[in-house]
Order: C-alpha cells, then sequence, then structure tokens
C-alpha cells in the first residue's frame, strides 16, 4: 500500500457551514471542519461516524472549500483535532488567512503549543461518559480567560463530579464553563435547578442544532 504523505495534510471527515449550535458562540452563522480520528469512546458519543471516515486534504484545498461560504468563523472539531499531527500548522494556517478559529477538543491530548489565539472549548469528561480516566488536568494552565472548559452531563454523579473538579481547579475564575445535558436522556430542567441551587458561576447549554434539526441530522 502507498503511504501517504501528510505533511501540510490533516484527515477530515466533513467540512459544512451551519450556525454555531454549542458554546458561548451558539447562534452565529460558522464553517465546521470536522477532522476524523478519536482515540476516545465515550458512552453519549454523537460523532461516531468520524472515528474512521475522511480524506487526507492538503491546507491549500482546505482553505479553497471553507472561502466559499460567507463567513470567517471556523470551528476545527472532530473526532479529535489534537490527534492530528500537523494540527498546530494547519491552526497557525488558518489564523494566518484571517479567521477567527473555535477548537474544540476532548482534552485527552496536550494543548501547550496551541496558539493563543485560538478559542479552545475544552471536554473534561464525566464518569457517566466512562472516559473520565482519561482527562489531561494538565491542559487546565494552557487555558486562557477567553477559553472555555464544558461538562457533559448525564446524571447526578456527573454534575457532583463536575462541581467538584470546577472547585478544585478554580474553574469559575479561569474561564468560560458550559454545562450540558446528555440529548435525550438527561432532564434539561433538572440539570438547570442543580445548576441554580449550586449557586454555578456557569452556562447551562443545549445543543441547539439538534432542536433546528432532527439530532441524526449530519452535517449541520
Amino acid at each position: 500500500m502507498k503511504e501517504i504523505d501528510t505533511s501540510d495534510r490533516i484527515k477530515v471527515h466533513e467540512i459544512y457551514f451551519s450556525v454555531q449550535g454549542e458554546s458561548s458562540h451558539v447562534g452565529r452563522p460558522c464553517i465546521f471542519i470536522r477532522t476524523s480520528g478519536c482515540k476516545l469512546r465515550c458512552s453519549w458519543c454523537d460523532t461516531s461516524h468520524a472515528f474512521y471516515e475522511g480524506d487526507w486534504l492538503s491546507f491549500d484545498q482546505i482553505l479553497k472549500e471553507i472561502s466559499n461560504f460567507p463567513s470567517k468563523l471556523v470551528e476545527v472539531t472532530g473526532g479529535e483535532p489534537m490527534e492530528q499531527a500537523e494540527i498546530i500548522p494547519f491552526l497557525n494556517f488558518l489564523l494566518a488567512n484571517n479567521y477567527e478559529v473555535l477548537m474544540e477538543t476532548g482534552g485527552h491530548v496536550s494543548l501547550k503549543d496551541v496558539p493563543a489565539q485560538i478559542h479552545k472549548i475544552m471536554d473534561i469528561k464525566c464518569p457517566a461518559s466512562k472516559m473520565d480516566r482519561k482527562n489531561n488536568f494538565s491542559n487546565i494552565e494552557a487555558l486562557n480567560s477567553g477559553d472555555e472548559v464544558k461538562f457533559v452531563i448525564q446524571d447526578r454523579a456527573d454534575f457532583d463530579y463536575a462541581v467538584e473538579v470546577i472547585q478544585k481547579y478554580k474553574l469559575e475564575q479561569k474561564c468560560e464553563l458550559l454545562l450540558s445535558p446528555v440529548h435525550g436522556v438527561m432532564e434539561a430542567q433538572t440539570l438547570v435547578e442543580w445548576m441554580l441551587n449550586q449557586g454555578l458561576n456557569a452556562r447551562f447549554q443545549l445543543q441547539m442544532h439538534k432542536y433546528v434539526w432532527s439530532a441524526e441530522t449530519r452535517g449541520v
């Protein structure tokens, strides 16, 4: 089998134009670059189709495609972008081409080399995900006040875990915090009530795109 030259390339699952469904940027028109591959297997994962499918695209090929969309906001997501060997050069490439760049990451790969201008949205996995052992808490040091930490909550044990982590690492003073119920499993109202009773300085969020379209719709 011929070996693929992966220099100046990343493996891309899909590229599409939609609105931000999550984070503090919710509702903004955004170009999504979904990378392929992820070593995590979260119990509630909704993008398992990105584990393997994808094509190796050069930075210039990606730029040509995204330049067709009327937006300068890009989110690099996955899969897991940080598992791509050329992701740091690619992020710098997007910045050099005057894009505002968000990056969603599972948080298990070191973020220390991510450019400061990248808006990082980092998961901290709760126990129901079955991937909490993969949390790389040293990544908290790589976050700045413009970044975000997301907890996906399935049950009370997840919520209590999130509160414990938030307090231990003083995350309320560090960056924006997001708490999101597992779609179709965790009752949204219950999570809101827990947050209010706890007095958390955090943002409740729903995955808005799953209400605009169906939860199974891809490329939105």
